[in-house]
């Protein structure tokens, strides 16, 4: 069984920029790639983040580009410019993941949509090796 999508210390406020890591909520690692259409809301409202691999962002559309590797104990960084404020929020993150290796149809493969919502606190800490995909090792 696979961890939550959003662990305990998924939300971050800093630097006029919200963050949510967003965790793989799959049995195997996948491509970046495999990530389409994330849409955050905060508190009921929405938000089209930005992708943040290391020092760059790019537009969620953008991934089918990178050739980065979501790896299970790593997190994707979406990130909202000036969302929120600290302290403890409802976040929902809703996105479709693409199963290479899965037929979903005779030409494409399976697409699956995910829908997760926690209530989450900016200053939350947990234990984890994870890392955010696109950091440097």
């Amino acid at each position: 069984m696979t961890l939550s999508a959003l662990r305990d210390d998924a939300l971050r406020v800093a630097d006029d920029v919200t963050e949510v890591r967003l965790s793989l909520p799959w049995i195997r690692s996948l491509p970046l790639a495999s990530l389409i259409e994330p849409l955050v809301n905060l508190d009921g409202e929405p938000h089209e983040p930005s992708i943040v691999l290391g020092e760059r962002r790019i537009a969620p559309a953008d991934l089918g580009a990178e050739d980065a590797w979501w790896y299970l104990q790593d997190r994707v960084v979406l990130e909202i410019p000036d969302a929120t404020t600290p302290g403890i929020h409802e976040v929902s993150v809703s996105f479709r993941l693409e199963i290479p290796y899965l037929p979903g149809g005779p030409d494409a493969p399976l697409r699956l949509p995910f829908s997760v919502t926690r209530t989450l606190e900016t200053r939350a800490a947990a234990a984890s090796v994870s890392r955010d995909v696109g950091e440097a090792a």
